[in-house]
């Protein structure tokens, strides 16, 4: 490939302590695109049903797109993909940060890591060039700890880095990069993967940039787009996503004490965006390329929390630590924050479990002996931080929680499944599907487990249209029909920009499908059109369907917990919807041309090119 792309993906065998290049051609580019597409094709090639995740035989690989590092605007995000041993299906989590954009600056589209070392090691990438190096100076380091010792041997090198967590093999763990700032490739404990091939982190360096096609066109181009982006976007940049705990909470998209709650209308006060800037925000940052800036940075210098400096919650770790624990406390939140980008584990997953329990606590289900006489409360920010490192560390009841939501329900039985807000073993983001009917058919669907983001679907649903697929309006939330057409042709969007790889942020500066057309044809040169790249995204959604399905998954797998469709929030926002699932669903499959089941039909798999991948 001579523009867009490197041209080259790195293979390290760190059993045979060797490292190889495969070339990008552009049949491989014009079909699957890049970033989470090329995750894709090699997750499928290389792994199955027989994969242990924890084993060496499993694969984690690091994957850019053709616009990161260019001039587009919120073009610095990368994915990584493994089978996961959270789930033991389709693992995938993206990152932004600055890692992807000096990937690809030293030398690779990107990087896929085999087998196990003997002993702790590390990548250093530099331009180019390939080493395997000695980290048992840094095993037992925390994320922010690493990323300080590998920039001091390496100034100016990106780091990406598993914390105690992942080392530990707890299920929960990720990769962070951006040191202090703990951009997170969290979801899916893919930390526990880089742990169980002995893998501390991935150091990357280089002074290549990618040429592209038509520079100074697509320059301009992206001059006009930043110009939008940064007009529309004005209260993302100023109270990042934190921005949305209010308007979240107000009708009723927020979680609240296990998902039980409709309204928590003080409590979203106290955690808010404004309440961070007015206390402890003490700076922002961007990703690469990126004209936004929703990055916090929060500092607490005094208190029983003083010494927080770094990276703050985003809206996901504030509705899940916050609302759904009924914890009222920015600054506990914000130093359980960063205790779990230390640990190196997954907010998200580990306040899901967090509030799990401690209504398993309230139910009698797990008893003071069980916890080692640990009071599980709502509201309490010690047994949030006391849990924090119990499963950071893989220590007592923290690390019988962070086995993950399909050990618990092996372990506790039909009894839970009501109040396990999980799908296919992943808990949920802070979004509710009672608030919005297309999340329920996104989480049900979502090939990673339950996922906002794989179809951000909600989106379109509230204040974004989409005149492409023939929503010339924000959709009306509560309705049922059409519901699941739009989830299939958002998903089949949001697998273009995972692949590309863009922030879906830049969907709410007024940035169109016609956009990214244009930007791709220009830096690669490459002749696509909407339709085209529609068709990649839907392609890769598909095979990661396929996948998952030759690990057993199909219809009776696309469910939400009881609760969720059967319990009403009784105030709030959504006080009364529940979401039809089964209805949305069978027009889901419609559309996406899979049977009954859940299974793509021989058709879809033809249509796509997907042969080689059905045995």
């Amino acid at each position: 490939m001579r523009y867009g792309y490197v041209g080259k993906v790195l293979w390290v065998d760190l059993t045979q302590r060797k490292w190889w290049v495969e070339e990008v051609d552009e049949a491989l580019a014009s079909k699957w695109l890049g970033g989470s597409g090329f995750g894709a094709i090699t997750l499928a090639k290389t792994t199955g049903p027989q994969t242990d995740p924890l084993g060496e035989e499993n694969v984690l690989g690091f994957f850019t797109g053709p616009l990161t590092g260019t001039v587009v605007p919120c073009s610095g995000r990368h994915s990584v993909v493994g089978k996961s041993p959270l789930t033991g299906i389709w693992g995938e989590a993206s990152v932004g940060g600055n890692w992807g954009k000096e990937l690809k600056r030293a030398g690779y589209d990107g990087v896929v890591v085999l087998g196990k070392a003997d002993t702790p090691v590390y990548l250093w990438i530099n331009e180019g060039e390939v080493e395997i190096r000695d980290a048992a100076k840094l095993w037992g380091l925390d994320t922010y700890q690493t990323a300080e010792a590998l920039q001091e041997y390496h100034p100016g090198a990106e780091v990406c880095t598993i914390g105690p967590a992942g080392e530990r093999l707890v299920r929960i763990a990720g990769l962070f990069t951006d040191g202090k700032e703990g951009r997170a490739a969290a979801r899916c404990g893919l930390g526990a993967v880089a742990g169980s091939k002995k893998l501390k982190a991935l150091v990357v360096q280089g002074t290549r940039r990618p040429n592209l096609a038509f520079e100074e066109e697509l320059k301009t181009k992206a001059k006009e787009a930043i110009k939008l982006i940064k007009e529309k976007t004005k209260g993302l940049s100023e109270f990042g996503t934190a921005g949305l705990v209010i308007p979240c909470e107000q009708i009723g998209d927020f979680p609240i004490r296990n998902w039980r709650d409709g309204k928590w209308e003080e409590g979203a006060q106290k955690i808010s965006g404004p309440r961070m800037v007015q206390t402890v925000l003490s700076g922002r940052f961007h990703c690469a390329g990126c004209p936004i800036g929703c990055g916090r940075r929060v500092s607490i210098t005094d208190g029983p929390y003083a010494g927080v400096n770094g990276g703050g919650p985003e809206y996901e770790t504030l509705g899940l630590m916050g609302g759904s624990c009924l914890i009222d406390n920015l600054e506990a939140i914000c130093y359980a924050n960063e205790l779990c980008n230390r640990y190196g584990i997954d907010t998200i997953e580990a306040a899901n479990l967090i509030a799990f329990s401690i209504e398993a606590f309230e139910r009698g289900i797990v008893k003071e002996k069980d916890t080692g006489g640990l009071i599980l409360r709502w509201g309490d920010p010690q047994v949030l931080i006391e849990l924090i490192h119990q499963m950071g560390q893989n220590r007592g009841f923290g690390a019988f929680l962070a086995r993950g939501f399909r050990s618990l329900l092996a372990e506790f039985g039909q009894e839970a499944e009501e109040f396990a807000i999980q799908v296919k073993g992943l808990g949920f983001p802070a979004h509710d599907p009672r608030a919005y009917n297309s999340i329920a058919v996104g989480y049900a669907t979502a090939n990673r487990g339950a996922c906002h983001l794989e179809g951000f679907s909600h989106i379109f649903e509230r204040n974004v249209a989409l005149p492409e697929f023939g929503f010339t309006e924000p959709q009306d939330r509560f309705s049922v029909e059409g519901k699941g057409r739009l989830v299939a042709q958002a998903q089949n969007l949001m697998s273009v920009f995972d692949s590309l790889a863009l922030c879906k942020f830049i969907l709410f500066g007024g940035i169109k499908i016609k956009d990214l057309v244009e930007w791709l044809n220009l830096a690669t040169g490459l002749d696509f059109t909407s339709e085209r790249l529609l068709e990649c995204g839907e392609r890769i959604f598909n095979l990661k369907r396929l996948y998952n399905v030759k690990c057993g998954i199909s219809r009776k797998d696309d469910v939400l917990p009881p609760r969720i469709l059967t319990q009403k929030r009784g105030s709030g926002g959504a006080a009364e919807n529940l979401p039809p699932l089964d209805q949305m669903l069978n027009e889901y499959y419609a559309v996406r041309g899979w049977n009954e089941n859940g299974i793509p039909t021989q058709e879809t798999l033809d249509r796509l090119g997907l042969e080689e991948f059905i045995s």
